[in-house]
């Protein structure tokens, strides 16, 4: 079993990601022999080519129709095809997801009924084969697990058959929804929703690349020349899994030597309210060999200008510093609650993928109970974590 990275910083349509399976090692004849299981073959034909993209070598495939006019297929005929066809169950299961998905994306944009469209975006034949082709080239690899960039989407305007319409297209943009993605000024369509329709459904996340055992590289082209290489990129091999939670946070920074150190209490509640994951001083030696602090908070990215304006505002400081997307490996964290003599006090339980590796008693409730009865603290503290482990 292989896992799978697609490095879409070209954008991603059908058939950039049937040239990256096929420029992988999926033999073509097998391929071509698996598709003519949906029983269409007098409809389109497959070509694939070796091509070389701004001097980097790619497999460029092409789905050549047979028949020139648009089949407007609604979607219930679509999987009727899927599901008579000879593929395996579960390529069948992912293929209709994805025109689901496909056909949701476009109901919601042009405000017909799931079940009524029937236009040649969801029903052309080459959609067909670059869904299904997709589906049934990741299975003939053995691609199990699949992660992908963020999506360069391009901008400008395209034409299609309702028209001239911005880029991403509507539908490529309802279905990118909740996924990172960004545009450099390329004036094309990068990411079709065909191509969305594939990376969304199949993907398990999106984000930086990952530690990953990469035994296999390999590119498909897009149509175009352009000034970046059209080209996706896909690394085959294997995540490297660590026994503990692996997530992306942003590190927000600024030195501070002429502020009040009251404030910092006042500070460091706000960020807090705003979302920061940990708020923390370390003290500095600043210019002139004045004594200063560095505030550093760690955020989640959607929260960053959040934190910035309350540094910005709340501080002396006149800038701060953002290292994005910060790499951090934590402990799964649960809150227990455990019953002592003198009353109950939650835990915090720290755990890797195997085992317990740490109990800690919440500090505040044993303080409140150590001043309620007049008890040592650290009575409360042994307690508690006696409680919790008789409890287990």
């Amino acid at each position: 079993m292989l896992d799978a990275y697609f490095d879409i910083f070209s954008g991603i349509s059908g058939n950039m990601t049937l040239g990256a399976l096929i420029d992988a090692g999926l033999s073509l004849e097998r391929f071509k022999g698996e598709l003519s299981k949906l029983g269409m073959d007098d409809e389109y034909e497959i070509v694939s080519k070796r091509v070389l993209k701004n001097g980097m070598s790619a497999t460029y495939v092409n789905v050549e129709l047979k028949k020139h006019e648009h089949v407007h297929r609604h979607l219930q005929d679509i999987q009727e095809i899927i599901d008579k066809s000879g593929i395996s169950k579960s390529a069948k299961e992912k293929s209709k997801e994805i025109f689901f998905q496909l056909a949701k994306a476009e109901s919601k944009i042009h405000g017909v009924d799931i079940n009524e469209i029937h236009f040649h975006e969801v029903g052309a034949t080459d959609a067909i084969v670059d869904i299904v082709g997709s589906v049934v080239g990741m299975e003939l690899l053995s691609i199990e697990r699949i992660k992908a960039s963020p999506i360069h989407v391009g901008n400008g305007f395209v034409e299609s058959a309702h028209g001239k319409i911005p880029v991403p297209a509507p539908a490529t943009m309802e279905l990118l929804n909740g996924v990172p993605i960004y545009s450099i000024g390329i004036k094309s369509e990068l990411t079709t929703p065909t191509g969305a329709a594939i990376i969304t459904t199949l993907s398990e996340g999106f984000g930086p690349r990952p530690e990953m055992r990469i035994n296999k590289t390999s590119y498909g082209a897009g149509t175009r020349d352009l000034e970046i290489p059209n080209l996706l990129r896909l690394n085959l091999g294997e995540f490297v899994e660590f026994d503990f939670k692996m997530d992306f946070v942003d590190v927000v920074e600024t030195n501070i030597d002429d502020m009040n150190p009251q404030f910092y209490d006042h500070v460091m509640e706000k960020l807090f309210e705003a979302g920061a994951l940990d708020v923390f001083l370390t003290p500095i030696q600043m210019k002139k060999n004045r004594p200063g602090s560095r505030i550093t908070v760690l955020v989640l990215d959607e929260l960053l200008e959040r934190v910035v304006k309350i540094l910005l505002s709340e501080t002396t400081t006149i800038g701060v510093r953002v290292s994005k997307k910060v790499q951090r490996y934590c402990l799964e964290r649960e809150i227990k609650e455990v019953e002592t003599e003198w009353g109950k006090v939650k835990v915090k339980v720290a755990r890797d993928r195997n085992s317990i590796l740490n109990v800690s008693p919440e500090y505040e409730d044993c303080k409140r109970i150590s001043s309620e009865s007049n008890i040592p603290l650290k009575d409360v503290y042994n307690a508690a974590l006696k409680a919790y482990g008789d409890s287990e």
